[in-house]
């Protein structure tokens, strides 16, 4: 096992990230710290980071390098990005917390900051063209990318912290304020023409994006809470930013989801993503929790394995991910997902679900076992609960939640466990008929390798003539699977409205 510390210094606060990465290639993170820092308000008229700023920093340092030590992590991976890039002793603070602790930051460009942000959310979200927009303390990288490849990328020397500064909008920001804060901001954006696309998804990353999500999120009384890959729309976006602009510092304390340490800069993060829609012509913002530390991260891991650094399959990748963290029988998983999508395949005037829906269905074939690692005899539940809130790329947060329910169905518990539950939220009523269909086949499927032992040869699922046929040739012994497969017979003909025959080595069965 390897033991990896990411550390992430910005303009506004400062992160410690640390994961393992395993023996059979997966990884997690297994501990996370943030430190409000502000070194962007802590430089003088010289452009010098203050004593203020020195201090603050060797503390939150020497934190960080104590649990990188009770962590026995094996290397350290740390960047400073535009507070300590554009200070005219940004060098002198690096050397000194180098001496001082032993962890040695790199002081990265603009243009390299938006590469390793790019990575990040390339690598999480499924999106081919887009323009990514990562919104520091200090600085804002822009990122125009097309077939998931990085065409054009700036680093502008305005962020949420610098601009409420300049600007004064820490208390509020009316009238001529914001005027004078448009005007700058779209004088420095016009020189960017590349910005300006036909209906593309504007990407946000950073502290101010995530926020903006969580307030719109719990405005709207959203089932979930997860943020990576949540959308919304420009309109909801200027219906929130126009109601914030009408309150002040006093006022913001009692917006769910704007925490303490953002209140002050959030009317100037969100001028800048304002003009940034303005700029680009995006229909849409769709939210990353993934950006500079999990591209530091899929960098140095994708090179450890003499990988492309862009994963072509970010479900897949993800997925495995998921599968080597949890011990489960991997070939028994493989096995059902190989069975099942060849049911999918052959029944498809049967079940008339999309193809779409097939890689939900091979997700939940692939995971559907990893509750086992919890309980075996509600292990169907527990599957479920983890693939909710697993990091599965890919996947929008109703898709994910189709799959779980996929997996958490397929051994026969109640519809209405999951009805009662979040996913009635989360799904409608015709996604509730797909599932019924997707989790009855894969309870057919793993019945046909019940015993874990791979004795189904070959499988040729049939539809014709009104009647659902498996032909089966095994290499041994399927007394179990067939005992297992009669459980569902019912469960098939309520679902199909047809009746399922087996044959079994040229002997029918029904």
């Amino acid at each position: 096992m390897q033991r990896i510390a990411i550390i992430d210094i910005g303009s506004n606060s400062a992160r410690l990230v640390i994961s393992h990465i395993y023996k059979n290639g997966a990884y997690n993170m297994v501990y996370n710290q943030k430190e409000s820092l502000r070194l962007a308000h802590k430089v003088d008229g010289s452009g010098l980071l203050t004593e203020e700023a020195f201090s603050s920093m060797l503390e939150t340092m020497r934190n960080f390098a104590y649990m990188c030590t009770l962590y026995k992590v094996d290397k350290t991976i740390g960047v400073a990005t535009a507070a300590i890039r554009n200070a005219n002793n940004g060098a002198e603070l690096i050397d000194y917390i180098a001496k001082e602790t032993g962890i040695k930051l790199h002081i990265i460009s603009g243009n390299t900051e938006a590469y390793i942000s790019y990575l990040g959310v390339i690598n999480t979200l499924s999106v081919k063209d887009g323009i990514i927009f990562d919104l520091g303390g200090g600085s804002t990288e822009l990122i125009l990318f097309k077939d998931r490849n990085i065409v054009n990328s700036v680093s502008l020397p305005f962020g949420a912290v610098n601009t409420t500064d300049i600007f004064h909008t820490k208390n509020e920001m009316k009238g001529n304020v914001y005027s004078d804060l448009r005007f700058f901001l779209a004088s420095l954006l016009a020189n960017y023409p590349w910005l300006k696309q036909e209906n593309l998804p504007l990407i946000g990353v950073g502290g101010t994006a995530r926020t903006v999500a969580k307030i719109i999120q719990r405005e709207k009384n959203y089932p979930a809470t997860k943020l990576h890959n949540y959308a919304f729309s420009v309109r909801v976006f200027r219906s929130f930013f126009t109601k914030l602009r009408n309150t002040n510092f006093e006022q913001r304390k009692k917006i769910s989801g704007l925490s303490t340490e953002r209140n002050d800069i959030i009317l100037a993060g969100c001028a800048i993503i304002s003009c940034l829609l303005d700029a680009t012509n995006a229909p849409e913002i769709i939210t990353s929790g993934c950006g500079l530390r999990e591209g530091l991260f899929y960098d140095y891991y994708y090179k450890l394995h003499n990988e492309p650094v862009v994963a072509e399959d970010i479900l897949q990748k993800s997925r495995e991910n998921v599968l080597g963290l949890n011990s489960v029988n991997k070939n028994h998983a493989r096995k059902v997902n190989e069975l099942v999508l060849k049911i999918f395949d052959s029944w498809s005037e049967l079940h008339k679900v999309g193809p779409e829906y097939k890689p939900l269905l091979e997700t939940a074939a692939l995971l559907h076992d990893i509750g086992i690692s919890i309980n075996f005899y509600s292990h169907a539940r527990h599957s479920a609960y983890m693939i909710l809130n697993a990091k599965l790329f890919g996947l929008t947060h109703e898709e994910q939640t189709i799959c779980a329910a996929i997996a958490g169905w397929h051994n026969g518990a109640s519809k209405n466990y999951f009805r009662s539950k979040f996913y009635k939220d989360m799904v409608d009523e015709a996604g509730w008929e797909i599932i019924t269909k997707l989790a009855c086949m894969l309870a057919i499927a793993e019945s046909l390798d019940y015993t874990e032992t791979n004795q189904v040869n070959t499988l040729i699922p049939i539809y014709e003539k009104r009647t659902a046929k498996l032909i089966i040739e095994a290499n041994g012994p399927l007394n179990v699977e067939l005992q297992q497969l009669r459980t569902h017979l019912k469960w098939f003909k309520k679902t199909f409205n047809v009746p399922l025959v087996l044959e079994i080595d040229q002997q029918l069965i029904s």
